[in-house]
C-alpha cells in the first residue's frame, strides 16, 4: 500500500513538473509569437489572440465534452490521469502567464525552443501515464469505432485543421509553418526523452497478462503490430501463464502501454531495446 501511494504521488509530482515546462513553452515562446502548436492548445492560443480569452481556461473548457465522451467510451478510470494532467496544464498556463518572460525575437527560434520545452514537458506527463486530453481522446474513440483509421492519422488530421485555421487567424501562412516546426520538434523530443535516440532499433515488449486473447487482438488492431503468445510458468504462484511478445517502434511503446493498462491494469510489462529487427514491418526502408 505504501509503495502504491508513493508511486501515485511520484506520478503526479512528475506530471506537475511536466505541466510547468509545457506552460513555459506556451507562455514564453509559442503564444507571444502567434504560433498555434496543434491540438486544443493551438485552439486556445487562437482564441486568446482573437478575444483575449485565457488559454488555460479555454483548454479546460474545450476538453470537458471530450472527457465526457472518453468516459462513456472507455470508462472513468481511463481518464483519471488525463484529467489531472489537463487541469495542471490549464491552471499553470494561466497562473504563469502574467509572470512569464515573453520571447519575441526570431520566430524560428521561438518555434524550435517552444517545441523543445513542450516535448520535455509532455514526455514527463506521458512517462507517468497521463495525457493532455484533446486530440488523444478523439483519436482513441474514433479508432475504437473505425479500427482501419489509425490514431496517428486522426491526430495528424486534427493538427492540420488547427494549422490551417492558424493561417487565417493570424493572416499569415508563416504562422502555420512555424507551428508545424514546433509540433515536429516536440514529437522528436518526446521520443528521445522517453525512449532514447532510436536509429534502426526497435523495442521488444513482454506482457504478462490473464487477458492475453483480448490484448493480442487489440494490439494487432490498434497498434498495427504482430503479437506472439509464449507459454510460461510462474515460479512464485506455480501456475501457467501466457506472455505476449511484441516488437514495436519506439514511438509506439507509450500507446501500447496505455492500451494494455486500459484492458488489464495488473499486466506486467517489460520493455527492452532490440538493436536490430528484420522482417515484416521492420524493413530498413521503413521510417522509425
Amino acid at each position: 500500500m505504501k509503495n502504491k501511494v508513493l508511486t501515485t504521488i511520484t506520478d503526479y509530482v512528475i506530471m506537475f513538473v511536466g505541466a510547468v515546462l509545457y506552460a513555459a513553452s506556451v507562455n514564453t515562446f509559442t503564444s507571444p509569437n502567434d504560433i498555434a502548436p496543434g491540438g486544443l492548445t493551438g485552439v486556445g492560443t487562437m482564441l486568446n489572440h482573437l478575444f483575449s480569452l485565457p488559454i488555460g481556461v479555454m483548454i479546460l473548457v474545450l476538453n470537458i465534452p471530450l472527457f465526457i465522451w472518453g468516459a462513456i467510451e472507455n470508462g472513468k478510470k481511463f481518464l483519471t490521469k488525463t484529467i489531472v494532467a489537463t487541469v495542471f496544464v490549464s491552471i499553470i498556463i494561466d497562473v504563469m502567464a502574467p509572470f512569464s518572460f515573453k520571447y519575441e525575437g526570431d520566430t524560428l527560434l521561438a518555434s524550435i525552443f517552444g517545441g523543445l520545452l513542450s516535448g520535455v514537458g509532455l514526455a514527463l506527463i506521458f512517462f507517468r501515464g497521463g495525457t493532455t486530453g484533446g486530440t488523444d481522446i478523439i483519436a482513441r474513440n474514433i479508432h475504437k469505432h473505425f479500427p482501419h483509421v489509425s490514431m496517428g492519422t486522426v491526430i495528424l488530421a486534427a493538427d492540420a485543421v488547427v494549422f490551417v485555421a492558424a493561417a487565417f487567424t493570424y493572416h499569415s501562412i508563416e504562422s502555420a509553418l512555424y507551428a508545424v516546426i514546433t509540433v515536429f520538434v516536440s514529437t522528436k523530443v518526446i521520443d528521445t526523452v522517453i525512449y532514447g535516440v532510436a536509429h534502426d532499433n526497435g523495442k521488444l515488449m513482454f506482457i504478462v497478462t490473464d487477458k492475453y486473447e483480448e490484448l493480442s487482438q487489440e494490439i494487432i488492431a490498434r497498434i498495427g503490430r504482430g503479437v506472439t503468445q509464449l507459454d510460461a510458468h510462474g515460479a512464485y504462484n506455480n501456475d501457467s501463464k501466457k506472455v505476449l511478445l511484441c516488437a514495436v517502434r519506439p514511438s509506439q511503446v507509450h500507446k501500447t502501454k496505455v492500451l494494455v493498462n486500459s484492458i488489464d491494469e495488473n499486466a506486467f510489462i517489460v520493455v527492452t531495446t532490440a538493436n536490430a529487427i528484420s522482417g515484416k514491418g521492420f524493413a530498413t526502408s521503413e521510417n522509425s
